[in-house]
């Protein structure tokens, strides 16, 4: 069970508490925290509150949360865009619009399955049983390349190199609009929207988060960009982008609502992987094309010049 403490603003007085647990907790609906609430789970001090508390503002509401129940991921004969594989790893190239592993609103069909059915048995099992040998992740609709672990000792090896960098993720973008710089860092820390809980943002107490960015190309309205983590937090390049505004062509969540062009998703592709590789220690380069979503849009933007 996991026991988490939030307190709220003085803009949230009067809020119903189901609907503040359901805004500040990811994934948690309402009727969930209204199941949270007939359990006694969430209290103010000791005592347990009922669903039609609402908030005075500045009160700390503790919550205890369940553990989730796990999903089984099961083998299915998915193909995957193979960009690297050896005995200690495995480097696909993800298509936009697949989910890495398998979560509430997304049992099946995902990267862990198809992994499940092509590795078989040959998996690192640090991620668990839903997300065996996955080492890092990407959003659902960036495409672009993902590292596999095959043995625990590949996925040590390649998760020590994410905490102290050495293992570089690269990957180019379209953005809105027309950079002044032609290159520049983007330190801003990153935790939860405060406004919105399914939302990253930048916040004063969140988690380090840098992105190094660099201009590739200009075209009327769009800049083209490769972006380089130095650290690797959730929707990372995302929110940093919009922050300097100048969101990701085609990303709803952190740019217009409307775009002028409909891309099915951001377009964001991770284009390269460098790391050392754990059997030798020795540097390894993978890189991926850019998809034809990605190549298309760019072939239009390069008529309108």
């Amino acid at each position: 069970m996991e026991t988490v403490f939030l307190t709220a603003t003085p803009e949230e007085k009067g809020c119903r508490l189901d609907q503040f647990l359901s805004d500040r907790l990811e994934e948690l609906t309402r009727s969930a925290a209204q199941r949270l609430l007939e359990d006694g789970q969430v209290l103010l001090g000791e005592k347990p509150l009922k669903k039609n508390y609402k908030l005075t503002g500045g009160e700390t509401i503790r919550v205890d949360l369940p553990d989730p129940e796990p999903i089984d991921a099961v083998p299915q004969n998915i193909p995957l865009d193979i960009a690297y594989e050896d005995d200690d790893l495995l480097v696909i190239n993800k298509p936009k619009g697949m989910v890495v592993h398998p979560a509430p609103g997304n049992p099946d069909g995902t990267v862990v399955n198809a992994v499940l059915y092509h590795c078989g048995d040959s998996l690192s099992g640090i991620g668990g049983a839903f997300r065996p040998g996955i080492v890092h992740r990407i959003d659902k609709d960036t495409s672009g390349l993902l590292i596999i672990a095959k043995n625990d000792r590949a996925h040590l090896y390649l998760s020590e190199q994410l905490k102290d960098h050495t293992l570089s993720r690269t990957y180019e973008a379209v953005v809105i609009g027309n950079l002044k710089e032609d290159a520049g860092t983007v330190d801003a820390p990153l935790g939860r929207s405060p406004k919105d809980r399914k939302k990253m943002a930048i916040v004063p107490d969140g988690r380090r988060a840098v992105t190094h960015w660099e201009v590739i190309a200009r075209y009327p309205g769009y800049t083209h960009v490769r972006c380089k983590l130095e650290t690797g937090r959730t929707h990372q390049i995302r929110v940093h982008m919009a922050s300097l505004g100048h969101p990701i062509a085609g990303d709803e969540v952190y740019g217009p609502s409307k775009s002028k062009v409909d891309l099915g998703g951001q377009c964001l592709h991770a284009r390269c992987l460098s790391f050392l590789h754990p059997a030798d220690g020795q540097p390894r380069q993978v890189e991926s094309r850019l998809p034809a979503y990605f190549r298309l849009f760019l072939d239009k933007l390069e008529k309108l010049s």
